[in-house]
């Protein structure tokens, strides 16, 4: 799978082995999350519905391993589509180095916290709710970028 390097986040995301692309991850939860794509629009319109394989508490995926046998439509974010993915969060650390921009300083690699991610108001931990219990999407929308307002520089 590959080691970990000094800094490895600060390398072009094609230049990261395995390990490093699934470390670069900030686990706020976001992409785990129900959207709705207006079918007129194509406006994508993000919920605070979970998949259900989401621990609302933690923001964990509960089966990340076998994530795919259980929810078959899951995304795997890989680096073909990184580029593709309208829906990634501004404060996604995958898009900010597919843009080529450094991370946020509350990004864990950054800032040696995994807790950071939570008290900047970026990760869905106890925010969300599982879609076995939330009933229709439609009412269920949030504004997850308007209440990122610690987290952006």
């Amino acid at each position: 799978m590959g080691e970990l390097r000094d800094q490895f986040w600060e390398l072009p995301l094609p230049d990261l082995n395995r390990a490093e692309w699934e470390a670069l991850c900030d686990g706020c939860g976001r992409c785990c999350l129900h959207k709705i794509e207006d079918a007129d629009t194509g406006e994508i319109e993000d919920t605070n519905v979970a998949c259900k394989l989401l621990d609302t508490g933690t923001a964990q995926c509960s089966d990340y391993r076998n994530r795919k046998a259980f929810v078959p439509d899951c995304l795997r974010l890989t680096l073909a589509i990184v580029e593709d993915v309208p829906w990634l969060p501004k404060t996604c650390a995958y898009r900010l180095r597919a843009e080529g921009r450094p991370l946020f300083d509350w990004h864990y690699l950054i800032s040696g916290d995994r807790e950071a991610v939570k008290h900047t108001g970026v990760s869905v931990a106890g925010r969300v709710i599982n879609e076995n219990d939330a009933g229709p999407l439609e009412h269920h929308i949030v504004d997850w970028d308007g209440q990122d307002t610690g987290a952006l520089r």
